[in-house]
This record gives structure tokens, sequence and C-alpha cells, in this order.
């Protein structure tokens, strides 16, 4: 089964670790705040990413001295799923970013674990992580993270704001709160910044390519249209021709309209910069043009 596009770039993102304590503290802040559910009942990741699955127990290891109370068989299909419900590790965990589990109504982003730069990227590492997607650019370009709280949505989207000197939209969708950015130069330079830089290249490439098809586009356009300009006025000469003719003038006329009458009636489909080649001597484009509307002009004046 092929992979995502969004799910490629969280594999990219996962492949380097923090080094740092506080670094994996700051990335599972942002797993937990944007996952399906923290809070003092308990605590569910759900994620389709093995590669987030592999690192999941590494990073709480590292942040908490904390274990799962429930991990998925990695070989598992579909959705794999985390659970932390004892009372003490989730007391721990909360406590360990300024909560209270007991008196907490509403969860932030408690500013001094993301004050660092480092804690920053961190952060919204795993704010995407664990709630974002993107879109393959081939179809569209959208990138988002989800949250079911308030707070976090508008903190995080000054962090963005902060750090990558952006800001992403915010919106409400089935009770969750959404940050989306919808300019693929946005989302390239927020999946570099996130540690994704294939994923990056592959949207501007697809940009790219999308730009390259729509001038390409425009140009057959531009050309069919001055090919039909063409053709209708080749007609309209050879019309005009037709009527002289039919009329005895052509012998009468100057040997210039002789002329362009003998190259336009011997190549029907010949432009006017190639008509103009063929007199002699040669002559402009707009006076080549200047001789043939003489002659549909002439043509009008016989048929009256």
């Amino acid at each position: 089964m092929a992979i995502s596009f969004s799910s490629a770039a969280k594999a990219e993102i996962c492949r380097a670790l923090p080094q740092k304590r506080c670094c994996a503290l700051a990335q599972c802040f942002g797993i937990l705040l944007f996952c399906n559910s923290f809070g003092a009942s308990g605590i569910r990741i759900i994620t389709e990413s093995r590669e987030l699955a592999q690192n999941l127990p590494k990073l709480f290891k590292k942040a908490f001295g904390i274990s799962f109370d429930v991990l998925p068989e990695q070989d598992a299909p579909g959705k794999l799923v985390f659970l932390i419900t004892e009372e003490e590790k989730l007391s721990a965990i909360m406590h360990s970013y300024g909560f209270d589990a007991r008196d907490t109504l509403a969860l932030h982003v408690n500013l001094p674990i993301v004050e660092e730069d480092c804690c920053k990227n961190a952060f919204l590492k795993g704010a995407f992580l664990a709630g974002g997607s993107v879109t393959d650019p081939i179809k569209g370009y959208h990138m988002e993270i989800t949250t079911t709280h308030k707070n976090v949505a508008g903190e995080t989207e000054a962090l963005i704001r902060e750090t990558l000197e952006f800001s992403p939209k915010n919106a409400q969708r089935g009770g969750g709160q959404v940050l989306y950015i919808k300019q693929s130069e946005l989302i390239s330079d927020f999946l570099t910044y996130l540690g994704a830089p294939v994923a990056a290249m592959g949207i501007m490439e697809a940009r790219l390519e999308k730009e390259l098809n729509n001038k390409v586009n425009r140009r057959c356009n531009c050309d069919d249209a001055n090919t039909s300009k063409v053709v209708e006025a080749a007609q309209e000469q050879l019309s005009a021709i037709r009527v002289l003719r039919d009329r005895g003038v052509v012998n009468k006329l100057p040997m210039k309209l002789q002329q362009a009458i003998e190259a336009r009636e011997q190549n029907p489909e010949a432009s006017l910069t190639e008509l103009a080649a063929m007199m002699i001597p040669a002559i402009t484009k707009p006076a080549m043009n200047h001789r043939l509307k003489k002659i549909v002009e002439l043509a009008k004046e016989a048929s009256i």
C-alpha cells in the first residue's frame, strides 16, 4: 500500500529524536495538547504513523521516565492506540507542565516549556505529529493541525507567528480548533522548519510543475487563437481574390497587388511574415498586411 504524502512527511520528522530532556518534554507537550485525549481521566494517543508509534515510548521515557499502560502491536493494521490511565502517571505528567490534575479546567501552552528555540521547534513537531496533516500537493495546498483546546490553538498560532513570522488561519470544525495554511511557500517553510525538507521540496516541485503546465496551456490556447485568426483572415483574402478574378479585374491591378494575390493563392496557409518574404523585393509584415487589406477592400467595392 502506497504511503500518503502526510505520512511520509511525519516519517521524515520522526527520524530525529530530541537529544535533550527539555526538548523531549516540549515535543511530548505538543503531542499531548494535539492528541485525542489528555486530562486527569487519562491520555489516549491514536496514530497511523508507524514511525511516531516507534518513537512514543522512547519520548515518554526520556521526558517523564514513564511507560504507557497500554501499547499497540507494532505490526497491527490500521490505527495504533497508546493509553495511560494510572493516576500517579497522569499526575506526574500534568505536574511536569504546571497543571494540577484535580484543579485544571482548561489546558494551555505553558510558556516556560517552549522558552528556548529548540523547544519551540520540538513542540511544533509534536503538535504536527499528533494532530497534523498535509495534503498531497498534486491535489492541492493545505496543511493543518487540530486540537480540542481553544486556548492551545490561539497560543500555538502565536508561537508559529513568533517563530516563523507568519500566522496560520484559525477555524472551528466539529468542536475542534483547526490551524491551517493554504499557501504553498508557507507550507514548504513550515515543513522545512519541522525537519521534513524532502516533503517541503515536494511541495515546491509540485508548484513549479503546475506553473509550467499553466504557462504551456496558456501558450497553446494563445497559439490556437492566433492560428484561428490567421486561417479566418486567409479565407477572407481568398474569397476576395475569387471575387476579383470573377470580375476580371486582377490583371488591371498594380503589380504589387497582383504579386500578393498570386502568393496568397499558391500559399493559402502561409502567415503574413512568410508571404512578405515571398515578395520581390521582400517587404515587411505590416506592408504585406496592407496589401492584403487593400485586396479585400477592392473586392467589396467590386461586389457593390
